[in-house]
């Protein structure tokens, strides 16, 4: 049996280019008892995989050279020894880049039988929907009758934490990168959207959306969407600090923000997470998550791109804002 990868071919200085990555076959062996083979049928591809293509020390082991790539991937069971993964079986793991591989199970988990889309364990029911849910929940505990800003709401996690927040009983203001994602949310029914590329001054226009001031900011993105939304916190505001994605390409140290005194003088609360220290909560999260999706009060956004080749592409348009929801790729 073939495998078709996707590694890294060199670490990338600044944007990411398709020349960074490189397409290889490799042959698996036959499997052995307790083992299965696994073809996937769709991968996920996220933003802190960024962070794993520089050579140094963080939360989470950094991308080898010349290896195959992680992330989160859904696929089927195709030939299976292993009697708790019968062929036909749905799963979910962390070896996506590739179209197979064998397995004794090992952080493998089995996907309920489900009527919902399979792709939504990687999106909504997935990382980024455990995120959303877990930095409203758990580090911000936004309250019923508060505004939340989000930025980045249009994206995997900002767009669920909208939908949440709104749902949580949140007045919702939302920032985001083009008209046609400003169109979306307020289909969403999301109170008020900025499009930060053409508002001028997003200080300025924070400030109209929120005269009153932000209890919780969801941070996606770092940069002037953080100085803006300090001037504009309440005092004893929160800040769930999910990502900073305005800095993950940058080849030098961002200067931060000239206004972090904000932080004393509104007594604000600032924590950083990472949802996997989260995640013995996840079976609250899904069964709250999928009682929505089937009442059909999230709506769960995909961006599709077809082919194992087009992985770096789908990769590479998360920073170019190609992305509406979830960014997934169709192996299948």
């Amino acid at each position: 049996m073939k495998s078709q990868v996707i590694q890294l071919k060199s670490r990338p200085e600044g944007m990411p280019t398709n020349d960074n990555f490189d397409q290889a076959e490799l042959t698996l062996a036959a499997i052995k008892s307790g083992e299965f083979l696994v073809k996937n049928l769709w991968m996920s591809v996220d933003p802190y995989m960024r962070g794993r293509m520089i050579d140094r020390k963080s939360y989470i082991a950094p991308f080898e050279l010349g290896k195959a790539l992680e992330g989160g991937a859904i696929g089927e069971v195709i030939e299976s020894l292993n009697p708790d993964f019968p062929v036909g079986s749905k799963v979910n793991s962390m070896l996506g880049w590739r179209s197979h591989f064998i397995t004794d199970g090992t952080e493998i988990t089995r996907l309920p039988d489900t009527p919902l889309c399979e792709s939504h364990f990687l999106g909504v029911l997935g990382m980024p929907g455990m995120t959303a849910w877990t930095g409203l929940n758990r580090i911000a505990e936004l309250k019923a009758g508060e505004t939340l800003f989000v930025s980045a709401a249009s994206g995997a996690v900002g767009s669920v934490v909208t939908q949440i927040g709104k749902l949580m009983g949140a007045r919702v203001i939302a920032s985001v990168g083009s008209d046609e994602k400003v169109e979306y949310l307020n289909k969403l029914g999301i109170d008020a959207v900025i499009n930060y590329k053409t508002c001028g001054d997003l200080d300025a226009a924070l400030g109209e959306a929120a005269p009153e001031g932000l209890d919780v900011y969801f941070e996606n993105v770092g940069g002037e969407h953080l100085s803006a939304a300090l001037n504009h916190m309440k005092d004893h505001g929160r800040i769930a600090v999910c990502g900073m994605i305005a800095q993950y390409n940058d080849t030098a140290p961002t200067p931060g923000p000239s206004n972090l005194a904000q932080i004393i003088i509104k007594k604000l609360k600032i924590e950083g997470f990472i949802v996997f220290e989260h995640w013995d909560h996840y079976g609250e999260f899904a069964a709250q998550m999928g009682q929505w999706l089937t009442a059909g009060k999230i709506h769960a956004e995909q961006t599709i791109y077809e082919g194992l080749s087009q992985a770096p592409d789908a990769f590479i348009g998360l920073f170019e804002g190609k992305n509406r929801g979830k960014m997934v790729v169709k192996l299948g």
